[in-house]
Parts: structure tokens; C-alpha cells; sequence
């Protein structure tokens, strides 16, 4: 089956992105300041890897959970990630809520007129999106950087751009925080003050910040 991508867009990428000027050594991620740009180029057509990607900027979770996502996990603003598809041993990890920002929605909206099945990221109709359509994507437009690590761009910009608490800004990349008696009396996962913080990012990717 044939890699999801509108090949028009390649020459335009490189065109927007031209050399990176900053620069990441060891991770593969990219610079929060190169996130804008990028994000850019993705919106010049609306394939399902391009709208994967978007989403994945967007919401800062992992590659699995995101080509998993499925019509019954989405509530309104809402997408709760199953226990099966979150990072840990089974039956250590539980459900995880990620706050969905207006563009975040618009993208999902998309996703569901050009996908065939359930699965909102679903070319083939057989199941969710394949695990390295993204990863080739962003090789083939010449990127050295991969998907995964626009959770370090996320979570760069929270440090060096917002005042987040350090725990509400782990809680967005659903990192464990604290110590297991801590945990068993934080009740909270932060929610809604994750939200006004993935709305900041939103409007700060979309170039409206």
C-alpha cells in the first residue's frame, strides 16, 4: 500500500521550512520555534498523515495512542485515551483525558470524511493508520527530525514560554509525577488547567498568539 502523501506539498515544505536554524543534538526532535512553520506546510493539503501529524502537534501524546484514535473515544472537547493504549505495563496504566483545543476538533472533523473506518486515521479501512506513515512523511520532505519528538517541543515551549506548574506540564505529556503515597492523594489530573495551556500551544502553532 502506498505511503499517504500529497506529493505537492513536499517542495513546498522545504520551500516554508528552508534550513533549520535551530537545532537539537541527540533527540530527534524539533526546536519549538520551528514548530509554526512546519505546522504550516502540513495545512497546505489535508491527507491523513498530514492531519495525523497536526493532531499529534497539537495534543503532545504518543504515536500509538494517536494513530489508535477511534469515534468512541472522543466526548465532545474531550478524547480519552484507553488504558491498552498508553505507555506502561498492562494493567499498571489507566485511562488519560487530553483536553481538545477548536483546531484540534476542526482536524478530527476532517479526519472523519476522508478516513475508512471507525479509526479516525484509517486509509486502508482495515485499521488504525500504519505505525510509520508519519516518520516517512517528515523523511521524505527531508526532516531528520520524527514525530515522537514533538512531545520535546511541547514540552520545551511550556519551560521556556509559559509558567506552568512542572507537574501540570508533565500531566500534559502523561508522565508520572511524584512518588507512589503522593500519587495515591493527588486526586486530580489537572484537566482543566492542562487545558488553558494546550490552547495556548494551539493558538501559538496555528500562528494566532
Amino acid at each position: 500500500m502506498g505511503l499517504d502523501v500529497d506529493l505537492q506539498t513536499t517542495t513546498k515544505a522545504r520551500a516554508l521550512l528552508g534550513k533549520q536554524l535551530h537545532k537539537t543534538q541527540n533527540l530527534p526532535a524539533m526546536d519549538w520555534r520551528d514548530v509554526p512553520d512546519f505546522y504550516k506546510t502540513l495545512c497546505e493539503a489535508s491527507t491523513l498523515t498530514q492531519l495525523a501529524l497536526r493532531l499529534l502537534i497539537l495534543t503532545g501524546v504518543r504515536t500509538r495512542p494517536l494513530r489508535h484514535i477511534h469515534k468512541d473515544q472522543v466526548e465532545g472537547d474531550l478524547w480519552i485515551i484507553p488504558a491498552e493504549n498508553m505507555k506502561g505495563k498492562r494493567d499498571a496504566t489507566t485511562e488519560f483525558r487530553v483536553p481538545l483545543s477548536s483546531e484540534a476538533l476542526e482536524i478530527l472533523k476532517q479526519a472523519r470524511l476522508l478516513s475508512r473506518s471507525d479509526f479516525f486515521f484509517s486509509a486502508s479501512g482495515r485499521g488504525p493508520l500504519g505505525e510509520g506513515n508519519m516518520l516517512q512523511y517528515m523523511k521524505r520532505i527531508g526532516l531528520e527530525t520524527c514525530p515522537h519528538g514533538f512531545r520535546s517541543s511541547l514540552r520545551n515551549w511550556l519551560a521556556e514560554t509559559t509558567d506552568a506548574p512542572y507537574e501540570v506540564a508533565e500531566t500534559i505529556l502523561s508522565h508520572t509525577v511524584g512518588g507512589k503515597v503522593e500519587r495515591a492523594y493527588r486526586r486530580t489530573d489537572y484537566l482543566e488547567q492542562r487545558r488553558v495551556y494546550m490552547d495556548k500551544w494551539a493558538a501559538y502553532v496555528t500562528g494566532q498568539s
